[in-house]
């Protein structure tokens, strides 16, 4: 399977969000894919607290340490591009690995 990291929203309307990684990480799944998506991991209750700064940068860091192995990032657009999505499609870019944008047809909020 390919890995890929997705990049998606998370801050603001968390809800919403995190309805569109789950369908985000399905289409994933329906191309024969492997992702992960850090954003959706690492804020669950318990874990780390995206409110806090330096959890945050914890677990941006941490998402980056498993993007090194990834064979391309994904950036779901239907949403828009947020300033943390621009951050990681421009770690990839430096990377040099593939970035690929994608909506989800038929996806509604």
């Amino acid at each position: 399977m390919r890995r890929v990291i997705i990049e998606s929203p998370y801050a603001g309307n968390v809800e919403l969000n995190l309805r569109y990684l789950r369908a985000a990480m399905r289409d994933c799944l329906d191309r024969g894919e492997a992702p992960f998506a850090s954003h959706g991991l690492y804020t669950q209750d318990g874990v780390l607290d995206d409110n806090i700064p330096a959890q945050r940068d914890l677990g941006i860091a941490a998402g980056f340490a498993w993007r090194i192995v990834a064979d391309a990032t994904v950036v779901y657009t239907d949403l828009g591009i947020t300033i943390g999505m621009e951050f990681g499609i421009a770690h990839a870019d430096e990377c040099g690995r593939a970035v690929e944008y994608r909506t989800l047809p038929g996806w509604t909020p």
